[in-house]
């Protein structure tokens, strides 16, 4: 199913004339160079395709012919007036491989010599012969040289005085066309289309699947024979046509092209989404799921305003109806992609299981935060910050990078999608988390972190409802604030914790002027098993009371509150249990939200 919806979404790009598209038997290929010669065959120049990009360059993609099956391994197939300066030149930077270097740049000219015969049938072709056998050392007077002949960069060719390069020319389509006219391939049923047609060797690949750290990658591959099953080779194993294999390659290519707006990062995984007609959800979908830009609102679009204040309106936005929509996540692998997570389902699904991922996760927050967390937000509150590079799970949240566990950011997005309960090691994460960075400081002002952050609290919130209302649970959940009326165990050691802290807080002169609060040195344990604990801070409480001239009172009163509603044979348990210690955790933010929350003068 997965590639029958990405053929039949090109076969839609096709019918709507979407620009830039690469049309069967082309590809988009990033081409840092491109050599200008004149009709002589003479150089008259080097075209530098690349922009200056942050610490990196980014090279311009074309669109250029495409005229084998599937990647090179360790065949030698070249490309058709445009491929690396290996094939061109000759020349690479790896040692000791003088004779296939010769190999390749011989079948690089006799390419050029099976598609046009007699050479002087277009200007283009001509140059590029006569360049390529009679004026080649000249380009080694170029500055540029140096950096082809180290990197084996792509390579093209364009006639000065044009824009077109040489491979993009009429005369070469031409060609190109006649010339799959008279090859003769397998035919047989394609599994994709369920049409009799002419079979592909080898699948086309997928270029630059992030994370992969290759340029090509494949998600259906028989390209070794230990693939190979009851004496098939290759694309028999799979049979899959021609056109289908360019299509979906093709579809996925776009998709997840640079600057392209239909694919986000999740985790390890590369996602992209699309619907089976032309949609608006096309467009939003990344707004809500990916990173706004610097100066950005994820309010900014009226479609995603709607949808943020339908689960406090009840409103229905105007995106309901029946259309199928599609998310596809794809990581790397040593050998082929792997598929992470597959979603098929309408709009309105889609629409309705993403306002309900807002509701689970809304709690009550600072006036300065988002109104609600992001993706990448909610799975950075499970991680450790990471500055490694290699780490291909990393998410990215505020400037920096996060470790998040493998598969559990593919497993988080196919339960908010499918509106089924997070997984399990989702909680257990953002718990161990908590606890880890209960004495945490900020390194630029020395000020303690606050490790139930925003996000975890809102991400523990989700888990718990989630997971009561799938299984039809009667225990009362935590709610967006602070609930006075809930008596759950662990929710109020959690705001007894919280009270403790700010009394301590307050009898020191208030905020910044304590070096280590109780939460810095105390909240793992108390979290996990409060007897060991909780009668030292009560004991600790009176002191810092007894220094209060202004709402000692109040402070009284409030842990005599929480403190009647615990269980008398039981006020504080040897052992909390997982889903306990994460309402103490949200327990604890609901009561230190509410310190900070204006109250009516009564």
């Amino acid at each position: 199913m997965i590639l029958q919806a990405l053929t039949k979404y090109y076969e839609r790009m096709i019918q709507e004339q979407v620009p830039d598209l690469e049309p069967e038997g082309f590809k988009r290929v990033a081409i840092p160079f491109t050599l200008v010669l004149k009709k002589d065959g003479s150089i008259a120049g080097i075209d530098d395709n690349r922009t200056d990009a942050g610490k990196r360059k980014q090279i311009r993609p074309f669109i250029v012919p495409k005229v084998f099956d599937g990647s090179r391994t360790s065949d030698i197939e070249s490309n058709l007036l445009w491929d690396k300066a290996s094939y061109v030149f000759g020349v690479s930077p790896k040692e000791g491989k003088a004779k296939r270097l010769k190999n390749q740049r011989e079948k690089f000219l006799s390419t050029i010599s099976d598609y046009f015969p007699d050479e002087n049938a277009d200007d283009g072709v001509r140059a590029v012969v006569k360049f390529l056998k009679h004026h080649a050392d000249s380009i080694q007077e170029y500055k540029a040289w140096e950096e082809i002949q180290s990197k084996d960069p792509n390579l093209a060719f364009r006639l000065e005085g044009e824009q077109t390069l040489i491979c993009n020319r009429d005369a070469v389509k031409e060609a190109i066309a006649n010339k799959n006219k008279t090859v003769t391939s397998e035919k047989g049923l394609c599994l994709v289309t369920g049409k009799i047609d002419n079979l592909t060797r080898l699948e086309n690949p997928i270029k630059g699947l992030r994370g992969s750290g290759k340029a090509e990658s494949h998600l259906v591959s028989f390209n070794e024979s230990a693939y190979w099953s009851y004496g098939k080779e290759r694309g028999a194993n799979a049979p899959i046509s021609k056109f289908a294999s360019s299509a979906y390659v093709t579809a996925i290519n776009f998709m997840q092209r640079e600057g392209a707006r239909q694919w986000i990062k999740v985790g390890d995984a590369t996602t992209v989404f699309w619907a089976e007609k032309k949609h608006e959800i096309e467009d939003w979908f990344t707004d809500i799921f990916g990173e706004p830009a610097k100066g950005e609102s994820e309010q900014d679009n009226e479609a995603i305003k709607a949808l943020f204040k339908s689960p406090e309106t009840g409103a229905t936005p105007a995106l309901d109806d029946n259309t199928r929509f599609y998310v596809l996540g794809l990581s790397p692998n040593a050998s082929r992609i792997a598929v992470r997570f597959w979603y098929a389902e309408t709009v309105a699904d889609v629409e309705r299981n993403i306002r309900q991922y807002f509701d689970d996760t809304n709690i009550t927050h600072a006036d300065y935060e988002m109104p609600h967390c992001s993706l990448n937000g909610l799975l950075a509150a499970t991680a450790v910050e990471t500055k490694d590079p290699k780490k291909t799970n990393r998410v990215y949240f505020r400037g920096k990078y996060y470790d998040v566990t493998p598969n559990l950011a593919g497993d988080f997005m196919k339960a908010i999608l499918t509106s089924t309960p997070y997984p399990q090691t989702l909680l257990s994460a953002v718990i161990t988390r908590a606890k880890a960075e209960q004495s945490k400081k900020d390194p630029k002002t020395g000020k303690s972190i606050q490790n139930v952050s925003y996000p975890r609290a809102a991400l523990i919130k989700a888990i718990l409802y989630r997971e009561a209302r799938y299984r039809n649970s009667n225990i009362k959940e935590v709610g967006m604030s602070l609930d006075t009326s809930n008596t759950n165990p662990g929710y109020l050691l959690g705001r007894l914790f919280a009270v403790l802290e700010k009394v301590q807080i307050e009898s020191a002169g208030g905020e910044g002027k304590i070096n280590a609060t109780i939460r810095d040195r105390f909240y793992g344990s108390t979290s996990s098993t409060p007897v060991t604990v909780f009668a030292r801070l009560i004991r600790l409480k009176n002191h810092h009371l007894a220094k209060l001239d202004n709402y000692k009172s109040y402070y009284e009163k409030l842990i005599g509150g929480i403190t009647d509603k615990l269980l008398p044979d039981n006020a504080f348990p040897s052992h909390l249990s997982l889903d306990d210690q994460v309402r103490f955790a949200v327990g604890y933010y609901h009561q230190r939200q509410d310190f900070f929350t204006k109250k009516e003068n009564k």
